[in-house]
């Protein structure tokens, strides 16, 4: 697996990221506006937003002295491609059930 998509996956696997993809799904934010929204420091929304970063799934922006984030859409290619591949696993498996089942019912 290829360093972006490693570090696409680890963004993703603690709930607290998971949950600020969705928040930034809806609308730009600054750190202040996220660390708002949870139970903990500003520090520890900053770190979140680093490996958010790191993984390519946010983009922060500049504007003036605050720092919005954003999502960004293209860091979820890695992972949608990685899993497409079981997309098609369990396409070819329901057909080959599929296929059989209609056999056995002639």
């Amino acid at each position: 697996m290829e360093n972006q998509t490693q570090n696409a996956f680890r963004a993703l696997a603690d709930p607290t990221r998971r949950d600020i993809v969705q928040m930034l799904a809806l609308q730009d934010m600054t750190i202040a506006q996220l660390t708002d929204r949870f139970d903990m420091t500003r520090a520890a929304v900053k770190k979140h937003l680093t490996v958010l970063s790191d993984g390519g799934l946010i983009a922060v922006e500049a504007r003036g002295r605050e720092r919005i984030n954003r999502l960004e859409p293209k860091g979820m290619a890695p992972v949608l491609d990685w899993l497409s591949y079981f997309d098609q696993f369990w396409d070819e498996r329901l057909n080959s059930l599929k296929e059989a089942v209609e056999r056995k019912s002639k």
